[in-house]
């Protein structure tokens, strides 16, 4: 990445690291998604069980695989003929790993589901909740980080997934009803209550949507 880019990257992250502090959530930079993958490996304990929802950004960096490949307990929905059961697991787990599709600068998250498994995990179940997010993603306010998550990784995803969807089509959010929408809940994490739960690996990189 660009030196200017990556100044850039490393100043901003330790404003919305503060921001996190703030907030009663940890956060950390990666250089890079090599460092990032160390960085997350270095906060679940070997033996651990680990699940996520569709967090692009740990695939990214190379998590996904380390942890299967390691001595963890990786729940893998993918793997399972009952989805729903790997979705409910993922209320016990003891780590779940997600990504962001904003952040703003002063450390409040936004995230949209359709099916919501996601969101809820990240509301409420895991003992921990470890997101990796790409620089690409800190937005200047929740305005921001909303219209980010509507017109930038909403359509995206529907394209990704091969929805029916007006957004799919023109590329922006249409505030609609559609059967297919994935715009069905949207989670703002604006504060833990419990330390020590939420933690943050941002990273110097385009990650995700």
């Amino acid at each position: 990445m660009n030196e200017n880019i990556t100044k850039r990257n490393e100043l901003l992250a330790q404003k919305v690291i503060k921001g996190l502090e703030s907030r009663n959530m940890t956060g950390y930079y990666a250089a890079s998604k090599e460092e990032a993958c160390r960085l997350a490996l270095s906060l679940i304990a070997e033996g651990s069980s680990v699940t996520m929802g569709g967090a692009m950004s740990a695939h990214e960096i190379g998590l996904v695989e380390a942890l299967k490949a390691g001595n963890y307990n990786f729940i893998d929905r993918d793997a399972y003929e009952d989805k729903r059961a790997a979705m409910l697991a993922a209320y016990d787990a003891d780590f779940f790993l997600a990504s962001a599709n904003a952040i703003t600068e002063d450390g409040v998250m936004v995230n949209i589901d359709g099916n919501s498994n996601r969101v809820s995990a990240i509301a409420q179940g895991p003992k921990k909740v470890l997101f990796i997010v790409g620089m690409n993603k800190v937005c200047d306010d929740v305005d921001g980080a909303m219209k980010r998550a509507r017109n930038v990784a909403a359509p995206i995803n529907a394209q990704r997934f091969g929805l029916s969807t007006p957004c799919a089509k023109t590329g922006s959010c249409m505030n609609c009803k559609s059967p297919d929408t994935i715009c069905c809940q949207f989670l703002i994490t604006r504060f833990s209550r419990h330390e020590g739960r939420i933690h943050v690996i941002l990273v110097n990189d385009n990650l995700g949507f």
